[in-house]
């Protein structure tokens, strides 16, 4: 009952490549299909584990361009501080309330000992308030009996703006014609 008809031409050739039995065809197959379903979860465990890995570098990528960010924002903000405190009219203020005035003409020293230029004195600033360090104007803490760098005895008050710009007055030295200036540091 079960006879297997005749193939001829290319159907005949086409059958030499299968084995012969259907049984043990099916058998074959499945270890084939087994390694098909095995490779094709495996691939999609592995696109999932790599999505979800550029996902991450994403999230990061994007928390470091905001704190670029606000890095950039506040190194701006302080470069603004700066040019506002070097601006001219902020150091000549600043240099006012400090008590500084500006010089008068300088003088230098060549290499072989002439001066050159005529030296002037700076003018005073009478109008221009004494602005004292902050050190001066607190009272010395030791009590070591010497002398501190104000020199006031330890004991003895701070120095009131009057009384520190008659003493600084009276030890600044006069300079006469005759004096020769010294240079001016850095220039």
């Amino acid at each position: 009952m079960s006879r297997k008809p005749e193939l001829k031409g290319r159907a005949a050739r086409l059958a030499q490549l299968l084995p012969p039995g259907g049984p043990r065809g099916q058998a074959a197959r499945a270890p084939f299909v087994l390694l098909v379903v095995v490779l094709l979860g495996g691939g999609l465990i592995g696109l999932l584990v790599l999505n979800s890995a550029l996902s991450e570098g994403s999230f990061q990528l994007d928390d470091l361009k905001q704190r670029t960010k606000e890095l950039t924002d506040e190194e701006q903000a302080l470069q603004r501080d700066i040019d506002a405190y070097s601006a001219p009219r902020a150091l000549q203020r600043r240099a006012r309330e400090l008590g500084m005035v500006p010089g008068g003409d300088p003088a230098f020293l060549a290499p072989d000992g002439t001066v050159k230029g005529s030296p002037s004195p700076a003018p005073t600033a009478a109008s221009a308030p004494l602005v004292l360090a902050p050190e001066a104007l607190t009272a010395p803490t030791g009590s070591t009996g010497s002398e501190s760098a104000t020199g006031t005895e330890p004991s003895d008050p701070a120095p009131t703006p009057s009384t520190a710009a008659t003493s600084a007055t009276a030890a600044a030295p006069t300079t006469t014609a005759t004096t020769t200036p010294t240079p001016t540091p850095g220039r």
